[in-house]
């Protein structure tokens, strides 16, 4: 059996929202985010799971049209300036290197802290679909200078920067945008899957 919505299908049924997930980069630039849409989407985020609940994902937003707002976006690479100005909100997500694990004497170098943003991030793209906004990661963006630029300890990973938006006019974007400006496929899991061990 398989499942189909937003011009995608899987092989396997699932739940339609992982499938109406995508990563738009034509956003209206006329929607505003709520504090409560905003809010909603972090809640989802930090339940995510993680290695010994040490939860080491931090987000730092800004809206747009506020003034923290070019202190994210100025970090961006020009290409992705190009389509990021139409988002309504930009959060940097980083994590934190090390964890406290229960019995230990302090912190630890924390093996899967990246793994765990990244099922931060996950939770985040989905609750974001689920209230109708759509959610853009980047890798890019001056890694280096986010860290000057917003404070961050380097005891914490800069991850990525999402961009959150209503989906826009994609006439808006350069041409070469505009014909990716679709859901994407995957492979076939059987691809991806092996059972027993890791076969090329």
């Amino acid at each position: 059996m398989s499942s189909s919505t937003n011009n995608r299908s899987s092989t396997y049924a699932i739940d339609p929202i992982f499938l109406e997930r995508w990563s738009p980069r034509a956003f209206d630039r006329d929607a505003v985010i709520s504090d409560q849409d905003l809010m909603t989407i972090f809640e989802a985020a930090h339940w995510a799971p993680s290695s010994f609940n040490s939860q080491p994902w931090r987000f730092i937003y800004a809206r747009k049209d506020t003034p923290e707002w070019s202190r994210l976006f100025d970090l961006l690479v020009p290409m992705n300036q190009g389509w990021a100005v139409g988002a309504s909100a930009l959060v940097v997500l980083v994590s934190a290197t090390t964890a406290q694990p229960p019995g230990a004497p302090g912190p630890m170098p924390s093996y899967s802290h990246s793994f765990d943003a990244g099922a931060g991030w996950a939770y985040l793209a989905l609750q974001a679909t689920r209230l109708g906004w759509h959610a853009h990661a980047m890798a890019g963006f001056d890694v280096e200078r986010a860290y000057e630029a917003l404070d961050v300890p380097k005891t914490y990973r800069v991850e990525t920067i999402i961009a959150i938006g209503r989906l826009g006019d994609k006439s808006l974007l350069p041409p070469p945008l505009q014909e990716r400006e679709q859901p994407n496929g995957r492979r076939p899991v059987e691809e991806l899957v092996m059972e027993g061990g890791f076969h090329s």
